[in-house]
């Protein structure tokens, strides 16, 4: 056998798939994680391609990587890649990776609370994991600063027509929309083409028309969506489906109006939610709500502070929710293999 790669990957879900690599990357340049992530992205995006991209991924697949800490704070360090973005933060795959590093031994376990800090491209953040029996129960931890930058923002959206839509920063930057706005639509499994579709001719239209960048990472800009509608099971806030973007949306290729669904419950999307719930008067500090997504997992979200982030006002949240492990696998490019950067094809993609 003729390997040209190997990499020692961790399978985990809470609904959506995550890689989370453990080992098999060599040392990856830079002075800190964002560089670290630009560099992969300039220099060896082969590994986004391989472990994300058809045999080894699904549209909705997302990546983290396990790499040393730059902050002394920091009991772990990674890196993420979702969709086509080298992400900033991804909520749900830091509690992925944080049930990855206690529950196979990589940081200790201590039970009933485990407490440590991670750092991600974003920052610092502080973790904690309730633990019972080895198994982590949930993982909460204070995510980024979010931020509105837009409510009710009306654009022209080609083959839908009109659409209102906020604008909000939960560590990604999302277009987020109402649902109840297009007829017959509802946030179930069974609709996902359709989600995707409108989900992404909506995300096109507002990146045309919504100038917006991050104050402090000015490259940033809207790079994924979240619709929303009222709660279907007691006990929940709100309903919500995250997509994420692999290829260009055209308007004029309707095979382009399509992403990755998330299964799961999108965390940065949920905090997010928390600052558009806060600047709607519809939520205090301290207080928690409940966030599903379209398979019925759940996350639950807080704000504890209020900071700003350039001129916006910005709340600092709290989300968690629960992963499980499903696999542990060692990914391999043959070097025979005739497609060494993946492949994907349009009935999914």
């Amino acid at each position: 056998m003729g390997f040209k790669r190997m990499f020692e990957v961790v399978e985990v879900h809470e609904g959506d798939p995550f890689h989370v690599v453990v080992g098999g990357l060599p040392s990856i340049p830079g002075d800190t994680l964002r560089e670290q992530q630009l560099w992969l992205k300039a220099h060896d995006d082969q590994v986004r391609e391989i472990l994300m991209l058809e045999p080894r991924g699904m549209p909705p697949t997302c990546i983290s990587i396990l790499v040393p800490p730059k902050d002394p704070r920091a009991s772990a360090a990674c890196l993420f890649i979702s969709g086509g973005e080298y992400a900033l933060c991804a909520g749900a795959v830091v509690m992925g990776t944080v049930t990855v590093l206690l529950e196979t031994g990589l940081l200790p376990m201590q039970e009933p609370l485990t407490e440590f800090d991670m750092e991600i491209p974003a920052g610092l953040i502080h973790i904690e994991a309730t633990c019972k029996d080895g198994k982590v129960l949930n993982t909460n931890f204070t995510n980024v600063p979010a931020f509105v930058v837009c409510l009710d923002k009306e654009i022209d959206v080609p083959h839908l027509g009109k659409v209102k839509i906020d604008v909000a920063w939960g560590g990604v930057m999302f277009a987020l929309i109402d649902a109840t706005q297009f007829p017959g639509l509802e946030l179930v499994p069974e609709q996902g083409k359709e989600i995707c579709r409108i989900s992404a001719l909506v995300t096109k239209a507002a990146q045309e028309q919504i100038t917006v960048t991050h104050p402090d990472h000015p490259d940033i800009g809207i790079t994924a969506s979240v619709m929303f509608q009222p709660p279907i099971t007691p006990g929940t806030d709100m309903r919500s489906a995250n997509v994420i973007y692999y290829h260009p949306i055209d308007f004029d290729k309707p095979e382009t109006w399509t992403g990755g669904l998330d299964r799961g419950c999108c965390g940065t999307g949920t905090c997010a939610f928390t600052a558009v719930l806060k600047e709607r008067g519809k939520l205090k500090e301290g207080e928690t709500w409940v966030n599903e997504g379209i398979l019925g997992i759940q996350f639950t979200a807080r704000y504890t502070g209020e900071t700003m982030v350039g001129d916006y006002s910005a709340v600092i949240p709290e989300t968690g929710g629960q992963c499980w492990i499903y696999g542990i696998n060692k990914w391999v490019l043959d070097e025979t293999d005739p497609f060494p950067h993946g492949f994907t094809i349009g009935d999914i993609w």
